[in-house]
């Protein structure tokens, strides 16, 4: 989660969208927590925060109460101590803290010399800032004022630039009597070549200081005046042609010091990236480092014979008088430079690249002080080429970006608001992250809102049509910078080009491989055509996938024919369709974890081979859905995809297609994955019922066995569905383990989840594996042997997270939880169920989120903290998902409802939870272990010791045995021990097993 700030309050999740934390208080509350992240703030300071002068009455207790919900509200971890409470995040989170972070490290590289780096990463700090300090809080305003100061101080010693002056006089106004500033403006204006307004600078300076202060100038004022006077600190920097900027440059921290790294140990650097992204800028911005700068654009130019005239003009190097022949332009060029400590910036070579590489190439072999510094949107080719990608900026430079231009054309304009940041985000998020088109967007704000402008981006082309009218043509409009690469490419590459925008574009999941262009493209040997268009910033060529932005995905889409379109969506599902079929039987062995690291690169392209077939050819979407569905279980995808499902499902009837009644009955199960829709339920629950023979996709029984309950692991027809095949078998081991141990039989179930181990383990299948140590974990903690559970499960957890499997490490993260409170590890047991909470979240799997907060529940119990338990328990009962499994889950959270009340006393309470507990549990075979805690419970509400011993009987008698060494069971058992004679309690303990099913159901 990331936090700002520094300007209204801004909470993001970690995927980049924002979180509301409420009302004011809250967020004022979530303000002062975060001045100080990481540690303890008192109450007292935290209710003059909220209330001031004159709090309320309770003041403590309505704090607590905020506290609870902004945790609540946000899953944000907040401890309660004795000294107050402390907000459990990373200082870096916070972008006052990280400010502070970045300002000292600027000071520090400004202090070593190191100019540019301190301006970069001041420019860094700096940007974090959207407002005034949190409370007007002197000190953060003193401090942004100083990291200001170093930024302009490094920029004068890189170069500086007109801008500078105008900055700090404008400082000066607001700190007038800051010697400091007055020193800077003093050297800014000598540097912007006014040395007499520097020498008035000083006199204004002594003025005001007297007037104000009685004062004289400072002995290191009076030194630079002095050495002003003296026609000393004269600037050496030297920036023939280099455009002065007019907006404030954002981001890019990283991409200047590893410019300024490659030009340190390279005498080429070419900047490549595609249109619009920022790459001219970002050239002007690693030239302020160097003190001899030439900026030569070629983008004029329409033939590259004239490359070297453009450098010579630039120069100011005036041309012979023996006629503009190449070859004298060339001499004269090696003959001005040779001698010459220079970086040359050469920008925008892509058109004619081949007349900039052969002027680059001489002029490096003949001017041994020279550097080049090119952009162009492929490289130049020449030997001793330091490449510099440039990519779209990260989706926080961005909207920072999107502010800071909004600003300039809407000066009312206000970035913040939750919504309006999501809107931000959106436009971003839609244009690629490219600058150009950013800053294009926020022009637009002249005449839209932003949440009209987020809405318009489905046009892109048409909306960000307006540009800067002091731009070259190219950069005016959205379209022109496309076109300007389009004409650079061949026919060939064109209808490449058009041909991919069938695929998905870039992101995580998206592009395409070698051989699904070859197939779905219809082109043989597409390779010289794919490096060529990635070599021409088309295409972002990275680990053996070709991928398009958006933009230019966009922009290709207008050139392709609707016939040609149709067919290419045919071949692009068919090709899917394979690949899919061909992953399946290998996410079941040990080609798993390379057979699902391809799946997950190509999700978004089968998604969309889906999203076709449900209208074009319903059944083989349902193959495709089929193909893909234990994928989708193993990666935490399902939820996803229930709306695909339904409309699937819908397409396809109300009957299977013949032969396909498999696939059809587990598109109904994704189709109510979650949601609890009888109809289709029972559609996938008949159809798999008369379906007796063996299944060409075991793992469906266990999504059938997810939705409907266990018990359909007992029909004989599943043993012929599993059939011969290993993996099936070595799950219907865990089947009928579980039916064992839900039959009160451990040992019994031990044996068949060893059994289903060692089969899996033959087939190699990590997800079998993980879900048979779960299972022996558990019996392992039932006798006591902690250490040996806390082996099997974490060797679980190893598989489930090789396998990127958020359920099923969520799952063993609770149960390890659980065997660390038995162990009395409360901490440790919380940190579980906490990371088990959050992977459950965003795999969007509530029951596993209510578990997880039923664990937090008991940590809290345990470790003596009943009002944080509630609220945990509270939380769990809130989440949990409506499935057959949730009713076991609820009735350990009244469990932990009913022992957190009685252990603050109130008794009444808690045997009303234990007599819900009651009601809920059913007593069939799916309840047997929570029937075995509710006797547990009960027991401890006996009116009499031999009542207990019954029904710690009946529990016991229902698991199997009485948990080694548990918390909440065995003080109990040790206690009416001593009060019963052995031979009494034996005799009541063995009637609990006798009539335990009488003992539990009892009004």
């Amino acid at each position: 989660m990331r936090f700002g700030i520094l300007g209204p309050l801004d909470v993001r999740a970690l995927d980049g969208s924002p979180l509301d934390p409420g009302g004011p208080r809250p967020r004022a509350l979530l303000t002062l927590l975060l001045l100080d992240a990481g540690r303890t703030v008192s109450p007292e300071r935290l209710i003059d925060g909220l209330y001031g002068e004159h709090p309320p009455a309770g003041a403590g207790n309505a704090l607590q109460s905020q506290v609870s919900r902004l945790r609540k509200r946000l899953s944000l971890e907040i401890e309660a101590g004795p000294a107050g409470y402390r907000l459990a995040v990373d200082p870096d989170d916070v972008d006052l803290h990280r400010f502070e972070r970045l300002a000292r490290e600027g000071r520090q590289s400004l202090s070593a010399g190191d100019h540019a780096r301190a301006a970069a990463v001041l420019r860094e700090g700096l940007a974090l800032w959207r407002g005034p300090a949190p409370g007007d809080l002197p000190r953060l305003e003193e401090l942004r004022l100083s990291a200001v100061q170093d930024r302009i101080e490094a920029d004068l010693t890189l170069g500086g630039d007109a801008d500078l002056v105008a900055e700090v006089r404008e400082l000066i106004a607001r700190h007038p009597l800051s010697e400091r500033l007055y020193g800077l403006l003093m050297r800014a204006l000598q540097a912007a070549g006014r040395p007499a307004e520097a020498l008035r600078a000083y006199e204004e300076a002594r003025r005001v200081l007297a007037d104000e202060l009685g004062t004289d100038p400072s002995p290191e004022l009076a030194a630079l005046h002095l050495e002003l006077l003296q026609g000393r600190g004269q600037d050496p920097v030297r920036r023939r042609g280099v455009p002065a900027q007019l907006t404030r440059f954002v981001g890019r921290a990283d991409e200047l010091a590893r410019i300024d790294e490659l030009l340190d140990e390279a005498r080429l650097v070419t900047l490549t990236g595609p249109g619009g992204a920022g790459k001219t800028r970002l050239a002007i911005e690693a030239a302020a480092s160097r003190a001899d700068v030439c900026y030569v654009e070629l983008a004029p130019l329409a033939d590259g014979a004239q490359v070297p005239y453009a450098v010579l003009t630039a120069l100011g190097v005036r041309e012979g008088l023996r006629g503009p022949r190449t070859a004298d332009a060339t001499e004269r060029l090696m003959a001005a430079l040779e001698d010459r400590e220079l970086l040359l910036v050469l920008d925008n070579c892509e058109h004619v690249v081949e007349g900039a590489a052969r002027a680059a190439g001489l002029l490096l072999a003949t001017c041994p002080g020279l550097r080049i510094l090119a952009t162009s949107r492929e490289a130049l080719g020449i030997t001793g080429e330091a490449l510099c990608p440039v990519p779209p900026l990260s989706a926080g430079p961005a909207a920072l970006l999107f502010r800071d231009r909004a600003a300039a054309v809407r000066p009312d304009f206000a970035g913040d608001g939750h919504a309006r940041v999501a809107a931000i985000d959106a436009i971003c998020a839609a244009l690629d992250g490219l600058p150009l088109a950013i800053e294009l967007a926020a022009a637009r704000l002249r005449t839209l809102t932003v949440e009209e402008l987020a809405e318009r981006l489905g046009d892109r082309f048409r909306v960000l049509s307006r540009g800067d009218r002091t731009k070259a043509p190219r950069h005016r409009t959205l379209r022109a910078v496309v076109e300007w690469s389009w004409e650079l490419l061949d026919e060939e590459e064109r209808d490449l080009a058009c041909r991919l925008t069938v695929f998905t574009a870039g992101g995580l999941s998206g592009g395409a491989t070698l051989d699904a262009v070859e197939a779905v493209c219809g082109i043989p040997y597409p390779e010289d055509l794919l490096a060529s268009l990635a070599e021409k910033s088309f295409l972002e060529a990275s680990e053996g996938r070709y991928r398009m932005l958006e933009t230019i995905r966009a922009f290709c889409a207008e050139h392709l024919a609707d016939d040609l379109r149709a067919e290419l969506r045919d071949a692009h599902a068919a090709y899917f369709l394979r690949l899919a079929e061909e992953a399946e039987p290998r996410l079941r062995g040990s080609d798993q974890l390379p057979w699902l690291e391809r799946l997950s690169a190509e999700r978004a392209d089968l998604d969309a081979a889906l999203r076709h077939l449900v209208g074009a050819a319903p059944s083989d979407g349902l193959r495709l859905m089929a193909a893909l569905s234990w994928f989708w279980r193993l990666r935490g995808l399902a939820g996803e995809r229930v709306a695909l499902a339904r409309d699937l499902v819908d397409a396809v009837g109300s009957e299977p297609p013949p032969g396909l009644e498999e696939e059809y009955a587990l598109c109904a199960l994704n189709a109510v994955i979650g949601d609890g829709d009888d109809a289709r339920l029972d559609r996938a629950d008949r159809v798999l019922s008369t379906i007796d023979r063996q299944l060409r996709l075991p793992f469906t029984v266990v999504l059938w066995t997810l939705a409907v309950g266990p018990e359909r692991s007992r029909d004989e027809r599943v043993r012929a569905q599993v059939g011969d095949d290993p993996w099936g078998r070595a799950l219907l081991g865990i089947g009928l383990g579980f039916q064992e141990q839900f039959a009160g039989r451990p040992a019994a179930a031990e044996a068949l989840f060893t059994q289903a181990l060692d089969g899996f383990r033959e087939t190699g299948d990590r997800w079998g594996m993980a879900n048979s140590l779960d299972q022996l974990g558990l019996l392992a903690d039932w006798r006591g042997e902690r250490a040996h559970a806390l082996e099997l499960l974490d060797e679980a957890l190893g598989y489930a997270r090789e396998l990127a499997a958020p359920e099923e490490t969520a799952d063993l993260l609770c149960r390890r939880g659980t065997v660390l409170l038995r162990s009395a590890a409360y901490e440790e047991a919380d940190a579980d169920f906490a990371r088990a909470g959050d992977l459950a979240r965003a795999a969007g799997a509530p029951e596993k989120v209510a578990g997880a907060f039923w664990g937090r529940g008991d940590a809290a119990r345990l470790s003596g903290a009943p009002a944080r338990a509630r609220e945990h328990y509270e939380t769990a009962l809130e989440t949990s998902a409506r499935s057959w499994y949730s009713v076991g889950q609820t009735v350990h959270i009244f469990l932990g409802l009913g022992r957190t009340a009685l252990a603050q006393g109130r008794t009444a309470e808690a045997d009303e939870w234990f007599a819900q507990a009651r009601t809920l549990s059913t007593g069939d075979l799916t309840q047997g272990l929570e029937l075995a805690e509710v006797a547990e419970a009960l027991a401890s509400r006996a009116e009499a010791p031999e009542q207990a011993a019954t029904l710690l009987g009946a529990a016991a008698a229902m698991r199997g045995q009485l948990i080694v060494d548990d918390p909440d069971v065995t003080p109990l058992e040790r206690r009416i021990r001593r009060l019963l004679a052995p031979e009494v309690y034996k005799k009541a303990f063995e009637l609990g097993g006798i009539l335990r099913e009488k003992a539990v159901r009892a009004p």
